[in-house]
Formats: C-alpha cells, structure tokens, sequence
C-alpha cells in the first residue's frame, strides 16, 4: 500500500485562519464542501464552466472545482457563506431576496461571489459590466435581467451608504 503524501496549507477562510493537511490532487471544492462542510459552493459541471462553484481568492473569482487545495496557501479564500450574516445579509443577498432572482438557487451562491468581485472592483458597474462579470456563471431558471437588476440595485444601495 503507497502511502499518500499530504501537504500542509495555511490560509484564511471567510476572515478566520486555517491550517490543515490536503491531499496534492484535493480540489478547493471538495476541501469547501467536504472536509469543512461549508456546502454554499454547488459542484455543477465540473469543468469550470458553470460558475456553481464560484468562490473568491484573493478577491478575485475563481472556479473551486479547478482550483487545487493546495494553491490557496498563503491566499484569503470568500464564499458565500462568509458574505453577510442571518442577522445581516450583504446588499447583494438582500437584492437577489427583494428581486426574486431564485428559482432552484443552484447557481446563486457563484453568481452574488462573481458579483461580489464585480463590486468591490467597480462600485457603480454599466449593464455590459455585470454582463462580463457573470458570463462564468449559468443560470437556468430564472434568467439573468432579474439577477442584472438585484446587481444594479445591491450597487446603488452600497454607493449610497458611502
């Protein structure tokens, strides 16, 4: 029997530092979902092109279901559950809630992150911006002008409390 080797990874999680061992063909997902039951982040495609999977690294987007485990040592990882809280939701959760944008809400937890990204980039995004922001993530139920809508209006609501 081979032993498998595992390597030590430290980074920060949803604000909080973590250090663990993860197998070198560990993806972020499975690490996410699996092993720290923070379920948000969907295993969709698999391949990196449905966005379900969507987390922050560093502030940017990026397909966990890719993304080896191993690579977020020394990065600040976002997902969604670290966005907002029960008692105080983000603008974004608030605006996707009020602009019934969830239908199965497969694909919400990826499309507010790639939102998310969007925003703190640019806090007063063009309809063509929010366009390239989310055309990583899929969307099958609902369509995307009520997701546009909960953007602009999550994007309006962060200017003005500025």
């Amino acid at each position: 029997m081979v032993k498998e080797d595992f390597v030590e990874i430290e980074f920060t999680l949803n604000g909080s530092p973590i250090k663990l061992e993860v197998k070198p063909n560990e993806t972020l997902l499975d690490l996410l979902r699996y092993r720290l039951k923070l379920t948000g982040s969907k295993r969709g495609c698999n391949r990196g092109e449905c966005g379900a999977c969507t987390v922050l690294m560093n502030g940017k987007p990026v397909d966990s279901c890719l993304m080896l485990a191993s690579k977020v040592n020394g990065k600040d990882v976002l997902t969604i559950e670290g966005l907002g809280s029960p008692g105080m939701l983000h603008p974004l959760q608030e605006a996707f809630i009020v602009n019934n944008t969830v239908q199965c809400g497969f694909c919400t937890p990826g499309i507010i992150m790639s939102a998310k990204a969007l925003l703190d980039e640019n806090p007063n995004p063009s309809r063509e911006d929010i366009q390239e922001a989310i055309s990583g993530n899929l969307c099958r139920c609902t369509g995307y002008l009520p997701i546009m809508e909960a953007i602009l209006e999550a994007s309006r609501k962060t200017s003005e409390n500025r």
